[in-house]
């Protein structure tokens, strides 16, 4: 009997011990499930904002482009308005030539 009850205490200690550890082990496995989470949401957030700074450096590329573009048009046909008004003044200068 003496034998008996020292087994069931030591059985009962083992499965205590053993509740402990697994216990032990979920904790940790949640942890860590935690810690990935919030390295995912932080390369997440880190993704987005290098795509917000990429699209922000994108639209002001094409503004710069457009602007250049624009400023370029705008001198040829500057240059389009002189040829003609030289154009004109020397077929009126030719006009009044006997």
């Amino acid at each position: 009997m003496k034998s008996m009850l020292v087994a069931l205490i030591a059985a009962a200690a083992l499965a205590g011990c053993t509740n402990e550890r697994q216990e032990a082990i979920e904790q940790n496995r949640e942890a860590t499930q935690e810690n990935l989470d919030a390295q995912k949401k932080a390369v997440d957030e880190s993704g987005e904002a290098a795509r917000r700074q990429v699209e922000a450096q994108s639209d002001a590329d094409k503004a710069r482009i457009n602007a250049a573009e624009e400023a370029r048009k705008a001198e040829i046909e500057a240059e389009k308005k002189k040829a003609d008004a030289e154009a004109d003044a020397k077929k009126a200068e030719a006009e009044r030539v006997p």
